[in-house]
């Protein structure tokens, strides 16, 4: 009876669709066993991405699909745990310590909120139960200080190693940490490239013991040195696209599609900031940067468009604050859209193939 019953569960697994992977709920042998015993049935599965937030919508979902099996009066009780992994990257970059996996947040014009996005992803993961980094990538402009809420300066190990600042359960490293906020970057590009491979290598992720699961980047906006940098030297997962619906947004972030696409950068997909104004007087929404460019983009180039996001008084006004709408609204409909996007993302990421690399030893041939 138990193997009859673990045949069923199985075949009725393989057709139930992963909404955040896209693939078979058992896609990667996600169904680590079942066990059958007098009173229950037991399910276990291991998911390649975080799922503390929406662990109760998964096992309600398995539960719905296999309700209708002969369990023989027996409870079903359904186990669900995360084993987040490192994947693959440009071949001949060299990984992080204490980073497996590192995903690039750009956009091709300024001003479309990729910093708010940022911020939120990042919070987003670690409520769904990862490990989580922001690296502020943007020397000239930074402002993942602020939006984290994050103040001080970063400590020293044996004056070789920074101590990443933490906030809201994210560790942190921006150049707005170094300087005054008010203190213009007067740099040029090499200055500026060593500045973000300092920022990147020269601190001490895994201080805790904990490695980081996901790096979040905060890109600058354009296809300059620093994203020149990121796709050669940083060993990158994949990137994600901001942008806002506006015809001159799009332009510029098709512009950042084919830069990644040019250097062997997967793409996750696009994401459609300020996509509609919501007001805070009515809740009346109105698209008045237009309506579905990004998903025309994602279209036009066979990606994924990842959600939208409302232009919303309460999103501006929390990462000004240094409390993204992630941490003060956890439960409202944009944090949700947050939610839904990161787990999108980093679902996408769990399908995708392993780094083997940092498995292997160092092989060294001497002449003897």
């Amino acid at each position: 009876m138990s193997e009859t019953i673990t045949t069923a569960i199985t075949t009725q697994l393989d057709g139930l669709i992963d909404p955040y992977t896209g693939q078979k709920m058992t896609y990667g042998r996600a169904l680590k066993s079942v066990k059958v015993d007098d009173e229950k049935v037991f399910v276990m599965l291991r998911k390649g991405y975080p799922i503390k937030s929406v662990a109760g919508e998964l096992s309600e979902l398995i539960k719905k699909t296999l309700q209708d099996l002969p369990f023989e009066n027996r409870d079903l009780e359904v186990v669900l745990e995360q084993d987040i992994i490192a994947h693959s990257v440009q071949q001949g970059v060299k990984a992080v310590d204490g980073v497996k996996n590192i995903i690039a947040i750009a956009s091709g014009k300024g001003g479309v909120g990729k910093s708010t996005v940022s911020a939120n992803l990042s919070l987003a993961l670690v409520a769904a139960g990862a490990s989580v980094a922001v690296l502020d990538a943007d020397i000239y402009g930074p402002s993942q200080p602020r939006m984290l809420g994050a103040k001080g300066q970063p400590e020293t190990l044996d004056n070789k190693m920074f101590l990443p600042m933490q906030s809201h359960g994210v560790k942190i490293m921006s150049m707005g940490f170094m300087v005054d906020e008010d203190t213009p970057m007067i740099w040029r590009g090499p200055m500026v490239t060593q500045a973000l491979e300092q920022m990147l290598r020269g601190t001490l992720w895994n201080q805790d013991a904990q490695e980081v699961d996901y790096m979040i980047v905060d890109l600058p906006p354009g296809t300059g040195d620093i994203q020149l940098t990121l796709s050669q030297k940083v060993p990158v997962t994949g990137a994600v696209i901001v942008t806002t619906p506006q015809d001159i947004a799009l332009l510029d972030a098709r512009k950042a599609y084919n830069m990644f696409a040019k250097v062997d950068v997967p793409i996750f997909g696009v994401i459609e900031n300020m996509s509609t104004h919501v007001c805070s007087q009515c809740g009346h929404e109105e698209a008045i940067f237009g309506s579905d460019g990004a998903q025309k983009m994602a279209d036009d180039f066979a990606i994924d468009f990842l959600g939208s996001i409302p232009l919303e008084l309460g999103v501006r006004k929390h990462a000004d604050s240094g409390t993204p709408t992630v941490v003060v609204e956890p439960e409202s409909a944009t944090a949700i859209r947050f939610r839904d996007i990161a787990l999108k993302i980093v679902g996408q990421l769990s399908v995708r193939k392993q780094d083997f690399a940092s498995k292997f030893p160092n092989i060294v041939v001497e002449n003897s």
